[in-house]
Protein backbone atom coordinates (compact mmCIF):
# COMPACT_ATOMS: atom_id res chain seq x y z
CA UNK A 1 0.00 0.00 0.00
CA UNK A 2 0.92 3.41 -0.71
CA UNK A 3 2.89 4.82 1.53
CA UNK A 4 1.23 8.57 1.09
CA UNK A 5 -2.32 8.16 2.60
CA UNK A 6 -4.78 8.54 -0.51
CA UNK A 7 -6.53 11.00 1.69
CA UNK A 8 -3.29 13.19 0.87
CA UNK A 9 -4.50 16.47 -1.05
CA UNK A 10 -4.43 16.79 -4.77
CA UNK A 11 -0.87 18.27 -6.27
CA UNK A 12 -0.82 20.81 -8.88
CA UNK A 13 1.44 19.53 -11.17
CA UNK A 14 3.42 22.64 -11.64
CA UNK A 15 5.71 22.11 -14.84
CA UNK A 16 8.59 25.03 -15.29
CA UNK A 17 9.06 25.19 -18.94
CA UNK A 18 12.76 25.24 -19.64
CA UNK A 19 12.64 28.64 -21.59
CA UNK A 20 15.97 30.15 -22.70
CA UNK A 21 17.97 32.41 -20.28
CA UNK A 22 15.33 31.35 -17.63
CA UNK A 23 17.69 29.44 -15.05
CA UNK A 24 19.38 33.25 -15.61
CA UNK A 25 16.85 35.04 -15.34
CA UNK A 26 16.17 33.34 -11.66
CA UNK A 27 19.33 33.32 -10.35
CA UNK A 28 19.51 37.36 -11.15
CA UNK A 29 16.23 37.65 -9.55
CA UNK A 30 17.18 35.86 -6.40
CA UNK A 31 20.27 37.61 -6.34
CA UNK A 32 18.46 40.92 -6.44
CA UNK A 33 15.71 40.05 -4.02
CA UNK A 34 17.16 37.43 -1.09
CA UNK A 35 20.55 37.64 -1.25
CA UNK A 36 20.95 41.39 -1.31
CA UNK A 37 18.56 41.37 1.69
CA UNK A 38 20.70 38.60 3.22
CA UNK A 39 23.74 40.57 3.02
CA UNK A 40 22.04 43.82 4.43
CA UNK A 41 20.80 41.66 7.27
CA UNK A 42 23.93 39.65 8.37
CA UNK A 43 26.73 41.86 7.10
CA UNK A 44 28.37 39.25 4.92
CA UNK A 45 28.63 36.68 7.60
CA UNK A 46 28.37 33.27 6.26
CA UNK A 47 30.49 31.70 8.69
CA UNK A 48 27.78 29.56 10.15
CA UNK A 49 26.52 27.79 6.64
CA UNK A 50 29.24 25.20 6.78
CA UNK A 51 31.59 23.46 9.12
CA UNK A 52 35.19 23.56 8.26
CA UNK A 53 36.95 19.69 8.72
CA UNK A 54 40.65 22.08 9.49
CA UNK A 55 40.84 23.70 13.50
CA UNK A 56 43.42 25.92 14.36
CA UNK A 57 42.94 27.58 18.06
CA UNK A 58 42.57 31.27 17.72
CA UNK A 59 41.82 32.33 21.63
CA UNK A 60 40.74 30.85 25.00
CA UNK A 61 37.92 32.75 26.78
CA UNK A 62 35.53 31.96 30.08
CA UNK A 63 33.49 29.14 29.91
CA UNK A 64 29.76 30.25 29.22
CA UNK A 65 26.77 28.47 29.23
CA UNK A 66 26.26 25.89 26.27
CA UNK A 67 29.93 25.71 25.44
CA UNK A 68 30.87 22.50 24.37
CA UNK A 69 32.79 20.76 27.30
CA UNK A 70 34.86 18.52 25.50
CA UNK A 71 36.43 22.54 24.06
CA UNK A 72 37.58 23.55 28.20
CA UNK A 73 41.17 24.11 28.59
CA UNK A 74 41.47 22.42 31.82
CA UNK A 75 45.64 23.37 32.29
CA UNK A 76 44.59 26.61 31.95
CA UNK A 77 41.06 26.53 34.00
CA UNK A 78 42.81 25.20 37.20
CA UNK A 79 46.01 27.98 36.33
CA UNK A 80 43.04 30.58 36.99
CA UNK A 81 40.43 28.28 39.13
CA UNK A 82 38.08 29.84 36.79
CA UNK A 83 36.61 27.67 33.83
CA UNK A 84 38.18 28.67 29.95
CA UNK A 85 37.57 27.24 26.81
CA UNK A 86 39.16 27.09 23.42
CA UNK A 87 37.86 28.69 20.37
CA UNK A 88 39.11 27.10 16.87
CA UNK A 89 39.10 29.43 13.76
CA UNK A 90 38.10 26.68 11.02
CA UNK A 91 38.97 26.14 7.47
CA UNK A 92 36.20 27.36 5.60
CA UNK A 93 36.98 26.06 2.10
CA UNK A 94 35.00 23.18 1.90
CA UNK A 95 32.46 21.36 -0.45
CA UNK A 96 28.60 21.50 0.03
CA UNK A 97 26.47 18.35 -1.47
CA UNK A 98 22.73 18.77 -2.02
CA UNK A 99 20.85 15.29 -2.05
CA UNK A 100 17.80 16.30 -3.74
CA UNK A 101 14.49 14.57 -3.86
CA UNK A 102 12.59 15.81 -7.07
CA UNK A 103 10.05 12.55 -7.13
CA UNK A 104 6.12 13.82 -7.98
CA UNK A 105 5.26 14.89 -4.72
CA UNK A 106 6.85 17.92 -4.40
CA UNK A 107 4.86 19.49 -7.14
CA UNK A 108 2.30 19.75 -4.68
CA UNK A 109 1.59 23.21 -3.88
CA UNK A 110 0.07 26.36 -5.39
CA UNK A 111 1.09 27.41 -8.62
CA UNK A 112 4.38 29.53 -8.32
CA UNK A 113 4.73 28.33 -4.89
CA UNK A 114 4.71 24.24 -4.84
CA UNK A 115 7.42 22.41 -2.99
CA UNK A 116 9.47 22.21 -5.87
CA UNK A 117 9.60 25.98 -6.44
CA UNK A 118 10.49 26.30 -3.00
CA UNK A 119 13.60 24.14 -3.36
CA UNK A 120 14.71 25.57 -6.30
CA UNK A 121 14.63 28.96 -5.12
CA UNK A 122 16.48 27.31 -1.99
CA UNK A 123 19.14 25.51 -3.87
CA UNK A 124 19.63 28.39 -5.61
CA UNK A 125 20.02 31.03 -3.30
CA UNK A 126 22.52 28.70 -0.82
CA UNK A 127 24.45 27.55 -3.42
CA UNK A 128 25.50 30.84 -4.62
CA UNK A 129 26.17 32.45 -1.45
CA UNK A 130 28.33 29.18 -0.94
CA UNK A 131 30.14 29.76 -4.03
CA UNK A 132 30.81 33.41 -3.70
CA UNK A 133 32.87 32.54 -0.66
CA UNK A 134 35.20 30.33 -2.60
CA UNK A 135 33.41 26.57 -1.72
CA UNK A 136 31.97 24.12 -4.03
CA UNK A 137 28.65 22.58 -4.40
CA UNK A 138 28.05 19.66 -6.11
CA UNK A 139 24.12 17.61 -6.36
CA UNK A 140 22.56 14.56 -7.14
CA UNK A 141 19.16 14.61 -8.43
CA UNK A 142 16.63 11.91 -7.69
CA UNK A 143 12.73 11.06 -8.97
CA UNK A 144 12.62 11.93 -12.59
CA UNK A 145 13.82 8.95 -14.65
CA UNK A 146 14.88 7.28 -11.54
CA UNK A 147 11.58 7.21 -9.96
CA UNK A 148 10.91 4.16 -11.83
CA UNK A 149 14.48 3.20 -13.04
CA UNK A 150 16.61 0.80 -11.82
CA UNK A 151 19.54 3.25 -11.44
CA UNK A 152 19.52 5.19 -7.62
CA UNK A 153 19.51 9.00 -8.92
CA UNK A 154 19.28 10.96 -12.28
CA UNK A 155 22.34 12.86 -12.30
CA UNK A 156 25.43 13.66 -10.03
CA UNK A 157 27.08 17.42 -10.86
CA UNK A 158 30.74 17.26 -9.67
CA UNK A 159 30.97 19.94 -7.00
CA UNK A 160 32.20 23.40 -8.57
CA UNK A 161 32.35 27.24 -7.03
CA UNK A 162 31.48 29.33 -10.14
CA UNK A 163 28.39 30.61 -11.20
CA UNK A 164 28.04 29.19 -14.52
CA UNK A 165 27.84 25.83 -12.58
CA UNK A 166 25.18 27.24 -9.79
CA UNK A 167 23.34 28.69 -13.22
CA UNK A 168 23.46 24.64 -14.69
CA UNK A 169 22.45 23.14 -11.64
CA UNK A 170 19.35 25.80 -11.71
CA UNK A 171 18.67 24.78 -15.01
CA UNK A 172 18.63 21.52 -13.93
CA UNK A 173 15.56 21.88 -11.29
CA UNK A 174 14.17 24.44 -13.54
CA UNK A 175 13.44 21.04 -16.45
CA UNK A 176 9.90 19.55 -16.11
CA UNK A 177 10.39 15.64 -15.14
CA UNK A 178 8.21 12.92 -16.44
CA UNK A 179 4.04 12.31 -14.56
CA UNK A 180 4.44 9.45 -12.17
CA UNK A 181 2.53 6.00 -14.16
CA UNK A 182 -0.21 4.90 -12.26
CA UNK A 183 0.63 1.84 -9.62
CA UNK A 184 -1.63 -1.11 -8.67
CA UNK A 185 -3.91 0.11 -5.73
CA UNK A 186 -1.72 -1.17 -2.94
CA UNK A 187 1.08 -1.70 -5.14
CA UNK A 188 3.46 0.90 -2.65
CA UNK A 189 4.85 4.05 -2.17
CA UNK A 190 6.95 4.90 -5.38
CA UNK A 191 9.52 7.24 -3.95
CA UNK A 192 12.50 5.45 -1.76
CA UNK A 193 14.25 8.05 -1.04
CA UNK A 194 16.82 5.73 0.99
CA UNK A 195 18.33 5.20 -2.22
CA UNK A 196 19.16 8.64 -2.56
CA UNK A 197 20.93 8.45 0.87
CA UNK A 198 22.61 5.09 0.41
CA UNK A 199 24.17 6.52 -3.36
CA UNK A 200 25.32 9.92 -1.00
CA UNK A 201 26.90 7.44 1.46
CA UNK A 202 28.71 5.30 -0.83
CA UNK A 203 30.04 8.30 -3.34
CA UNK A 204 30.75 10.92 -0.63
CA UNK A 205 34.46 9.95 0.92
CA UNK A 206 35.57 13.67 2.05
CA UNK A 207 33.84 15.08 4.97
CA UNK A 208 31.32 17.91 3.24
CA UNK A 209 28.15 19.48 4.64
CA UNK A 210 25.07 17.68 2.83
CA UNK A 211 21.97 19.39 2.48
CA UNK A 212 18.92 16.48 2.08
CA UNK A 213 16.13 18.41 0.45
CA UNK A 214 13.00 16.50 0.43
CA UNK A 215 9.45 16.26 1.91
CA UNK A 216 10.39 12.79 3.44
CA UNK A 217 7.05 11.19 1.94
CA UNK A 218 8.70 7.90 0.64
CA UNK A 219 8.72 4.19 1.79
CA UNK A 220 10.22 3.56 5.11
CA UNK A 221 13.92 2.88 5.43
CA UNK A 222 14.93 6.36 4.89
CA UNK A 223 15.98 7.11 8.80
CA UNK A 224 18.78 4.61 9.23
CA UNK A 225 20.98 5.67 5.89
CA UNK A 226 20.46 9.43 6.77
CA UNK A 227 21.47 8.84 10.55
CA UNK A 228 24.87 7.17 8.80
CA UNK A 229 25.28 10.10 6.57
CA UNK A 230 24.76 12.02 9.52
CA UNK A 231 27.78 10.37 11.61
CA UNK A 232 30.56 10.99 8.47
CA UNK A 233 29.17 14.53 7.75
CA UNK A 234 27.54 18.00 8.56
CA UNK A 235 23.90 16.94 7.36
CA UNK A 236 20.94 19.58 7.41
CA UNK A 237 17.40 17.87 6.06
CA UNK A 238 15.89 20.52 4.62
CA UNK A 239 11.91 18.95 5.14
CA UNK A 240 9.37 20.94 2.53
CA UNK A 241 5.76 20.96 3.33
CA UNK A 242 2.75 22.87 2.48
CA UNK A 243 0.06 23.64 5.02
CA UNK A 244 -2.68 21.40 2.64
CA UNK A 245 -0.85 18.53 3.75
CA UNK A 246 -1.79 19.31 7.59
CA UNK A 247 -5.17 20.05 7.26
CA UNK A 248 -7.62 20.50 4.64
CA UNK A 249 -9.97 23.18 4.46
CA UNK A 250 -14.13 22.90 3.67
CA UNK A 251 -14.20 22.73 -0.26
CA UNK A 252 -17.04 20.81 -0.57
CA UNK A 253 -16.90 17.54 -2.50
CA UNK A 254 -12.95 17.20 -3.77
CA UNK A 255 -10.97 14.51 -5.36
CA UNK A 256 -8.06 13.90 -4.20
CA UNK A 257 -5.17 12.88 -6.11
CA UNK A 258 -2.07 11.03 -4.99
CA UNK A 259 1.10 12.27 -6.98
CA UNK A 260 3.33 9.06 -6.09
CA UNK A 261 0.63 6.30 -7.05
CA UNK A 262 -1.46 8.04 -9.12
CA UNK A 263 -4.50 7.17 -7.22
CA UNK A 264 -7.54 9.28 -6.80
CA UNK A 265 -10.36 9.31 -4.50
CA UNK A 266 -13.35 11.49 -3.95
CA UNK A 267 -13.89 12.98 -0.92
CA UNK A 268 -16.74 15.44 1.23
CA UNK A 269 -14.63 18.18 3.09
CA UNK A 270 -17.92 19.70 4.38
CA UNK A 271 -18.01 16.57 6.63
CA UNK A 272 -16.25 18.37 9.69
CA UNK A 273 -15.49 14.52 11.28
CA UNK A 274 -13.50 13.63 7.74
CA UNK A 275 -11.81 16.81 8.29
CA UNK A 276 -10.58 16.02 11.90
CA UNK A 277 -9.59 12.70 10.85
CA UNK A 278 -7.17 13.87 7.82
CA UNK A 279 -5.74 16.53 10.61
CA UNK A 280 -5.24 13.31 12.90
CA UNK A 281 -3.73 11.44 10.82
CA UNK A 282 -1.53 13.99 9.59
CA UNK A 283 -0.89 14.85 12.73
CA UNK A 284 0.26 11.37 13.43
CA UNK A 285 2.50 11.19 10.57
CA UNK A 286 4.34 14.49 11.94
CA UNK A 287 5.13 12.89 14.67
CA UNK A 288 6.53 9.98 13.29
CA UNK A 289 8.65 11.82 10.61
CA UNK A 290 10.05 14.44 13.19
CA UNK A 291 11.20 11.32 15.50
CA UNK A 292 12.67 10.22 12.83
CA UNK A 293 14.54 12.80 11.72
CA UNK A 294 15.75 13.64 15.73
CA UNK A 295 17.01 10.24 15.77
CA UNK A 296 19.27 10.44 12.76
CA UNK A 297 21.10 13.72 14.24
CA UNK A 298 20.62 16.05 11.69
CA UNK A 299 20.21 19.46 11.69
CA UNK A 300 16.53 20.02 10.41
CA UNK A 301 15.16 22.90 8.43
CA UNK A 302 11.36 23.24 7.69
CA UNK A 303 10.43 24.79 4.73
CA UNK A 304 7.11 25.79 4.05
CA UNK A 305 5.34 26.81 0.41
CA UNK A 306 4.02 30.12 2.26
CA UNK A 307 7.37 30.81 3.93
CA UNK A 308 9.55 33.46 3.19
CA UNK A 309 12.94 32.10 1.99
CA UNK A 310 14.91 34.98 4.09
CA UNK A 311 12.98 34.45 7.37
CA UNK A 312 13.60 30.73 6.51
CA UNK A 313 17.39 31.04 5.57
CA UNK A 314 17.89 33.48 8.67
CA UNK A 315 16.05 30.80 10.92
CA UNK A 316 18.38 28.28 9.38
CA UNK A 317 21.61 30.48 10.47
CA UNK A 318 20.23 31.21 13.93
CA UNK A 319 19.62 27.41 14.20
CA UNK A 320 23.49 26.73 12.85
CA UNK A 321 24.74 29.06 15.67
CA UNK A 322 23.15 27.53 18.62
CA UNK A 323 24.72 24.00 17.40
CA UNK A 324 28.30 25.78 17.23
CA UNK A 325 27.43 26.60 21.25
CA UNK A 326 25.59 23.60 22.04
CA UNK A 327 26.04 20.51 19.64
CA UNK A 328 23.74 17.70 18.86
CA UNK A 329 20.99 19.84 20.80
CA UNK A 330 18.59 18.01 19.78
CA UNK A 331 15.37 20.78 20.92
CA UNK A 332 16.71 22.87 19.07
CA UNK A 333 17.50 21.03 15.84
CA UNK A 334 14.20 19.62 15.33
CA UNK A 335 11.71 22.41 16.51
CA UNK A 336 8.63 22.50 14.55
CA UNK A 337 7.97 24.96 11.83
CA UNK A 338 6.63 28.14 13.77
CA UNK A 339 3.39 27.70 12.10
CA UNK A 340 2.50 24.30 13.03
CA UNK A 341 3.65 24.38 16.84
CA UNK A 342 1.50 23.14 19.12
Amino acid sequence: MSNKSPNTPSATVHTLPTLPGQADRLLRELEWKVIRRLDGLLQGDYRTLMRGSGLDLADLREYQPHDDVRHIDWNVTARLNQPHVRVFTEDREMTAWFLLDLSPSISFGPEGRAKRDILTGFVAVLSRLLTRHGNRVGAMLYGGASHQAERAVDAVLPPRSSRAHVLHLVHRLLAPTPPATPQPKGGGAATELHRLLQTGLANLRRRATVFVVSDFISAPGWEKPLAQLAQRHDVVAVRLLDPLELELPDLGLITLHDAESGEQLQVDTHDAAFRRRFAQLAAEREATLRDGLARAGADTLELCTDDDLVDALLRFMDLRQRRVRAPRATAASTAPHPHYAT
